[in-house]
């Protein structure tokens, strides 16, 4: 048996020579990107590359997993030196240089679902606070007056630390395709308001939004109470005070259960102490801020193995860092998704505008939904 410092210095001397092999390999792939573009030639020729790869396998012996998945991301590497060379995603790129800082109108309305008191009214008050307020009954409706340009905004809430994703806003996100323009991360506080005539032994059911519920779960269940869902946390304190029922209470913020003249039972009521909502701004104008930190994209994948995997390359090559990825079912598809993801960057960053203009001529459904402020 060999010693360790023995074999090391084996594997240094072949590193150092997989490092020139690697320099020269990327030499030849520019040289094949100025020939593509001089010649008006696609970047991508994904059966070359299967073939290749197959070759690689087979070459590989016992190591033909590995070579196969070293390989792949020298190519995705390759790919994106192309891009490059060729200046791809040019209207991309136009579509981010025309985006202004802000509207240059400052009476702006901004729509929220539910009623005052709801937490994405207290999300609108904090991020638009002299703005008009439009309120919607449903998640759709608040896209609905985007599209139709009765607000400047929408705000929608899209994920909790507790409860998750909101799957509904998400599937919206992907078919609308508006550009998100603004984010706030939120501390929600749940509190139990009953009538003032109530008291916490007199509570049987429990009103809230469905994802209130599942952040109180265990509250709920630690006191016996029976939950009923709601449009949203308001919506239930405003209708357990007109109800006036005395075994009912609502699951909502201090705020509402004051707006509507509940009593307050209990506080802190959820799980997680540290319960935080994430908020989005939509809309149908793209905004972008000098000090945009996050970017969002929505995009479906190629039918190839692994090309989840070698998307992430490309993240990973760069050092960005990605907060969020979401699939989604594509509608009338089956068993095809939509991916949605956020990670940290500026499109200010040559890098980052490069990357992207490669992701927009690969992926197949890609939109650029936007890079702002959280």
């Amino acid at each position: 048996m060999r010693d360790l410092p023995e074999i090391r210095k084996e594997i240094d001397e072949i590193d150092d020579q997989l490092i020139e092999l690697f320099k020269r390999r990327m030499d030849c792939a520019k040289d094949v990107g100025y020939y593509k573009k001089a010649n008006n030639i696609p970047v991508l020729n994904q059966q070359r590359e299967n073939e290749i790869l197959d070759e690689v396998a087979e070459k590989g012996g016992e190591y033909g997993a590995a070579a196969k998945l070293l390989f792949a991301n020298m190519m995705e590497l390759s790919r994106a030196l192309q891009h490059n060379i060729i200046g791809s995603g040019q209207t991309l790129r136009e579509e981010i240089t025309k985006a202004k800082e802000q509207p240059e109108n400052e009476n702006i309305t901004v729509a929220y679902q539910g009623i005052k008191g709801a937490n994405s009214y207290e999300a609108l008050c904090r991020l638009f606070p002299e703005a008009a307020k439009k309120s919607c009954k449903t998640f759709e409706d608040v896209f609905e007056s985007v599209d139709k340009g009765d607000a400047t905004f929408g705000i929608l809430p899209v994920e909790n630390s507790t409860a998750g994703s909101v799957s509904a806003v998400y599937d919206l996100i992907l078919k609308h395709r508006f550009y998100i323009v603004g984010a706030l991360d939120m501390r929600i506080e749940h509190c139990l308001a009953g009538l003032r005539q109530s008291t916490f032994e007199d509570i049987e059911f429990v009103w809230s939004h469905p994802q209130a519920l599942s952040q109180c779960e265990g509250y709920i269940s630690k006191h016996g109470l029976t939950p009923v869902p709601k449009a949203n946390t308001a919506v239930a304190a405003r209708d357990a005070a007109f109800e006036k029922r005395l075994n009912v209470a609502a699951i909502c913020t201090p705020e509402a259960a004051r707006e509507y003249g509940l009593q307050i039972l209990d506080t802190d009521l959820q799980d997680d102490p540290y319960n935080t909502t994430r908020f989005i701004v939509i809309s149908k104008q793209l905004y972008i801020t000098p000090d945009a930190n996050k970017i969002s994209l929505c995009f479906s994948l190629p039918h190839v193995k692994g090309s989840l995997y070698n998307l992430l390359c490309r993240f990973n090559s760069l050092g960005l860092n990605l907060t969020k990825i979401e699939s989604r079912p594509a509608k009338g598809k089956d068993f095809e998704y939509l991916f949605y993801l956020d990670f940290t960057g500026s499109v200010h960053s040559e890098n980052v505008i490069d990357l992207l203009s490669q992701l927009s001529e690969e992926m197949p459904e890609f939109s650029f939904l936007g890079n702002y402020k959280e």
